[in-house]
């Protein structure tokens, strides 16, 4: 028996080794943060990886009186605490909030993947049932805080986007488009959904996310790739992946199986095209507003290292092709993908700015109706939630990137620091940003996941 009790330490004793060894075996960034941003970052050769690098920040949330750092010339304030893993937002008409209080639905899977899985989800503080709820939160009184709340749409599936067009409130859950009627003011709806759009569930990415074009007629719903890079097959990410020419792909655009797509959608007729695609998990999307172009900010591939590649944002074009799974960053070989297609690189679209590796861009505004001065009258927020596989950690902060009057990043900008804070002195995640949007008064507003608040961020008088 004490032969057998040997043995099993040992063989515990020789897997905790391993785990230690492949989870964390050195692979440090040889390059700054900033090194790779801005719209000609710093590109090396990627370290392949058969075992990602894991370095999440613990997630403990912030101590009592604690708050994140904004920039100078501004300052920060809770707009609403007690939340349920708030991830997106929206301004209503009249000023009201709604945030999605979401999480990922129960994964599919298990082994010592999802075992991992479920452990690095735990820690970074995302492995907690989703709350599935819409909620309303409203600032009476104008003083910056949100005073009432109502819960305004229940029962959901790990929703995320949301928009009001045409007189129809829009709801991106996890495996489907559904729509509610609205009117202006109403603290709750009971209506059942209306279905416009089956999406396709599980895998990876879970969150979907929904906007609409000015006159309200098209809407573009984000749905990121199943995989990290098709690794369970191309078939996994539909039929637009596995076609073999460019006219076949657009042949395959009316399946709504694809994945790693941002879809346009026609409401009434209930029918959606490819819009762009090889984009590999979109999450942020938002119209320039003075070209009227939509924008995203994507999240690339995991385990080539903590170099590469950069996460970034673009404009994003109808028709365009962003590489995903065979190439990155305009067409720079991903060899670990068979059979690759080298035909493709010619179609390749390189982003516009790049935001960091691994910083996971998740929230995009842009700065028309901010008030936060003239550093900010001109560009884009970002939210970068922050790298659960590089070493230093990267993101965990909100930038903005300045605009050119053309539309475009400036030529030599680089993010600049909103809010940070978010990571304590020992590298603990006290809150993790997501969406952001300009709210009533210009002030920004921050969804942190982590934290379960809202922040509001405006000018310091």
């Amino acid at each position: 028996m004490l032969k057998r009790l040997l043995i099993v330490f040992a063989l515990l004793a020789v897997a905790g080794a391993a785990t230690w060894y492949w989870l964390g075996r050195p692979d440090i960034a040889t390059l700054s943060e900033t090194a790779v941003t801005g719209r000609v970052p710093q590109i090396t050769d990627p370290r392949y990886q058969n075992v990602p690098t894991v370095g999440v920040a613990k997630a403990v949330g912030w101590p009592a009186g604690a708050m994140p750092k904004a920039a100078a010339g501004l300052k920060v304030q809770a707009f609403a605490d007690k939340l349920d893993h708030p991830r997106w937002m929206y301004q209503l008409p009249n000023g009201d909030i709604l945030v999605a209080e979401s999480n990922s639905p129960p994964r599919d899977g298990g082994g010592i993947t999802g075992w991992v899985m479920g452990l690095l989800m735990n820690k970074a503080g995302a492995g907690v049932p989703s709350a599935n709820r819409i909620t309303l939160l409203r600032d009476s009184n104008g003083d910056g805080v949100a005073d009432m709340r109502t819960a305004f749409l229940t029962g959901l599936n790990s929703p995320y986007g949301m928009v009001l067009a045409n007189g129809w409130l829009y709801v991106a859950n996890t495996d489907a488009l559904v729509r509610y009627p609205y009117r202006d003011g109403q603290t709750k709806i009971a209506a059942n959904p209306q279905k416009i759009l089956a999406l396709p569930g599980g895998g990876n990415h879970w969150a979907r996310n929904v906007v609409a074009s000015l006159d309200g007629k098209s809407l573009y719903v984000s749905v990121g790739s199943a995989s990290n890079i098709a690794e369970g097959g191309l078939e996994e990410e539909g039929p637009i992946y596995t076609a073999e020419s460019p006219g076949q792909m657009a042949t395959a655009a009316t399946q709504p199986t694809n994945r790693a797509v941002i879809l346009e959608v026609d409401p009434e007729r209930k029918t959606s095209r490819i819009f762009a695609w090889g984009i590999r998990n979109a999450n942020g999307m938002a119209f320039e507003p003075k070209t009227q172009a939509l924008w995203a900010v994507v999240n690339e591939r995991d385990m080539l290292g903590s170099d590469m590649p950069p996460d970034y944002l673009s404009r994003v074009d109808l028709g365009a092709f962003f590489g995903w799974p065979w190439q990155y960053w305009g067409g720079y070989v991903d060899k670990r993908v068979e059979p690759g297609r080298p035909d493709l690189r010619e179609y390749v679209r390189r982003p516009d700015f790049a935001l960091g590796a691994h910083t996971a861009p998740l929230g995009l505004t842009f700065a028309d109706g901010a008030r936060l001065g003239d550093a900010y009258a001109n560009g884009a927020f970002v939210g970068l939630h922050g790298s659960w596989n590089r070493k230093p950690p990267s993101g965990y902060k909100v930038v903005f990137v300045p605009f050119a009057e053309n539309g475009f990043p400036n030529r030599d900008a680089k993010p600049q620091d909103v809010l940070t804070g978010f990571l304590n002195a020992k590298g603990e995640a006290q809150g993790r940003p997501v969406g952001v949007i300009v709210g009533t008064g210009g002030a920004l507003l921050v969804a942190d996941d982590v934290g379960n608040r809202i922040w509001r961020v405006s000018a310091a008088r």
